[in-house]
């Protein structure tokens, strides 16, 4: 009973922590999003037909605004792309291109497997200081709490354009990934998977 009393706590006060450094800085319009030189476009589900998830349609449908509208000169899409038969990278990719960005505009990060993995990547790999996160709410405390962790002058762009399904789920979800994120930035200090050679955005 004490261990379960104890785990609780731990986990509410990770909660309060993430929530609380990760609340500011989210912009629900982006036309009010400050400029940044890189749109950070987080993973999700990607169907076998290659077409994005809603969740992530909206992600990458947010970062084109801002591209459009020359918030951002580099869009930064990162995602799992663990096989052969998954990659959620290039469908993100080819959706942007195929709504007119300049190839040499869109980045792939293939090797963002969790939230932390992109955020510490794109630092240390891309080069990245300054960026706009763009995700839904449910997933944007964390996303930016460790993208500040990381080292990224970070703001948000809230991508929630519709109703999703598996919202319990995402929330409750979030719960135990809010306290894992703590635990990989002050704890376990955590690196990404995979690294490799700096390839900076824009060099």
């Amino acid at each position: 009973m004490a261990i379960a009393a104890t785990l609780f706590v731990l986990v509410a006060a990770a909660n309060a922590v993430v929530l609380t450094q990760g609340a500011a800085g989210a912009y629900a319009r982006p036309n009010e999003v400050p400029a940044r030189p890189v749109a950070i476009v987080l993973g999700a589900r990607v169907w076998d037909d290659g077409t994005p998830s809603d969740v992530l349609e909206d992600r990458l449908a947010t970062a084109l605004a801002l591209y459009r509208r020359g918030a951002v000169r580099h869009i930064l899409v990162t995602g799992d792309n663990g096989s052969n038969r998954y990659d959620e990278v290039t469908v993100m990719q080819r959706w942007l291109l195929d709504r007119g960005v300049d190839p040499k505009a869109v980045v792939r990060d293939h090797a963002g497997f969790r939230t932390h993995d992109s955020m510490v990547r794109a630092v240390e790999v891309f080069g990245v200081r300054r960026a706009v996160v763009c995700t839904q709410r449910f997933h944007m405390a964390r996303s930016l709490f460790l993208a500040r962790a990381a080292g990224i002058d970070a703001v948000g762009a809230l991508s929630d354009r519709r109703r999703y399904r598996g919202r319990v789920k995402n929330a409750l979800r979030e719960v135990v990934a809010r306290a894992v994120a703590v635990g990989d930035v002050w704890v376990w200090r955590r690196r990404p998977r995979f690294l490799g050679p700096r390839i900076p955005i824009g060099a």
